[in-house]
């Protein structure tokens, strides 16, 4: 009689090393095949994303196109790597005998809220669609969004993530992003209103601004910069013993800041130079005391 016939050989003939058997003969080999195909694709994603970045990389006059390709890479990568990573998840499940079917048909309660998350990812997901189908802001931009301004490091799908100029990192899910204010697109226009003492006859003042803007246009340092000619508006409001004369600069998006500054230093020189007084907008008391010798202030009255 062969060994096989005796139950404890024929109870270890059925029990676990039949199961492992039956895994390594068929599992195995699936979730192998899962690795490479999911192996074979990553390749692919990496290799295109990383001509992306590349090719972002020599476009060096057109910075706006340039941050198109890098946020399209960074998605790119993150939603397809997203997607293999669950491919191989239920492909493993698969192979090792496990059913999502069931469990999902089950699930219930916890099903109604795995949905409900579901529902607010999903929202996430479309406006992130929508934020790169109409180009509302790449990485790099400095936006305004959900109360929150700061410079874009990094846009998925999902999220947003924002610095400030702390320092302070916010992340954003997309769903929260309703309105956008893009500080980083075309062009900005900077702004500087002169406060100047009314004494100071205005075409005297509208003069040397327009000498000081010109100058400041003509410089090399912010010729590329300032990118039409300066309008100097002229008296714009009398406030007090002050005279407003606002000076308009049409500058590169995001670049601000750093006319103002020059601006304002070159102003504060020249009118220093030429003697010429700051506005106050406030009036000013002047109490004197009171001259013993003069006679006294005549007083009237009322009979009775």
């Amino acid at each position: 009689m062969p060994f096989s016939k005796f139950l404890p050989f024929r109870t270890l003939e059925d029990g676990w090393h039949t199961d492992l058997l039956s895994f390594l003969q068929r599992g195995v080999p699936k979730i192998l095949l899962a690795l490479i195909i999911a192996l074979f694709f990553q390749q692919v994603v990496s290799f295109f994303v990383k001509r992306m970045r590349k090719h972002a990389d020599r476009l060096v006059g057109n910075s706006q196109r340039a941050a198109q390709l890098r946020t399209a890479a960074g998605i790119i990568r993150a939603t397809a790597y997203s997607l293999l990573g669950f491919y191989i998840f239920i492909q493993t499940l698969d192979a090792i005998g496990f059913s999502l079917a069931p469990f999902i048909a089950s699930a219930g309660v916890i099903g109604l809220g795995i949905s409900f998350g579901a529902q607010s990812i999903f929202k996430d997901m479309l406006t992130g669609v929508f934020i790169l189908i109409e180009d509302q802001y790449n990485i790099g931009d400095v936006v305004k969004v959900a109360g929150l301004q700061g410079t874009v490091e990094s846009l998925t799908l999902r999220c947003t993530t924002l610095r400030d100029g702390d320092g302070t990192l916010y992340i954003v899910p997309n769903s929260q992003i309703a309105t956008v204010s893009n500080l980083s697109r075309d062009f900005s226009v900077a702004t500087l209103t002169v406060s100047v003492d009314t004494q100071v006859n205005p075409d005297r003042v509208m003069a040397l601004l327009t000498r000081l803007a010109t100058d400041l246009k003509a410089d090399e340092a912010f010729h590329d910069v300032i990118i039409a000619d300066p309008q100097i508006l002229g008296v714009d409001k009398i406030n007090g013993h002050e005279v407003l004369y606002p000076i308009n600069l049409r500058v590169r998006a995001n670049q601000r800041d750093g006319v103002l500054r020059e601006l304002r230093r070159r102003v504060l020189i020249a009118f220093n130079k030429e003697n010429i007084p700051f506005g106050t907008s406030s009036s000013t008391l002047v109490f004197q005391k009171a001259d013993p010798t003069a006679p006294p202030a005549a007083t009237s009255g009322l009979p009775g």
